[in-house]
């Protein structure tokens, strides 16, 4: 069985978004290559750079649609569904972190260069973020786990 979390945390550990590394942790199952994992999470790190969404929670959200989602128009049931997972998703992430917005998460705003040079003393990046990581690919293991 793959470890996503590791899989995750390595990918983060390279230097890729959070987005691109909870997002490329699935891509198997999800259909895709890990280079298109890869390139489709690589806008959304860091709450799409505004500190916004928590980077972690949309790669997780991505991997949802992906497996999930809405197939086509009329497709009520993919339209369900993936409300269902999308819900599911936020909301176990904020009780498990206490928030899914970035800034909140860091304490500071990272669209700024204050807030980026303070998550950088502070090793948020490299010591908070990872568990960010691996809290959003818990949370997806155990949405797929209650859909099966």
């Amino acid at each position: 069985m793959v470890d996503h979390k590791q899989k995750a945390l390595d990918y983060f550990s390279q230097k890729l978004h959070c987005s691109q590394s909870v997002l490329a942790a699935f891509a198997e199952e999800c259909g895709i290559t890990e280079e298109q994992a890869l390139k489709l999470g690589s806008c959304f790190g860091g709450g799409m750079r505004k500190g916004e969404v928590c980077g972690a929670v949309t790669g997780a959200l991505m991997a949802l649609g992906l497996l999930c989602g809405q197939k086509a128009a009329g497709d009520t049931e993919g339209r369900l569904s993936s409300n269902k997972v999308n819900d599911l998703m936020m909301d176990r992430f904020k009780e498990k972190c206490g928030s899914y917005i970035c800034n909140d998460l860091l304490g500071c705003d990272i669209s700024t260069d204050e807030g980026k040079q303070h998550c950088l003393e502070n090793k948020l990046f490299t010591e908070f973020c990872p568990k960010m990581v691996a809290t959003a690919v818990e949370v997806v293991e155990e949405i797929i786990a209650s859909q099966e």
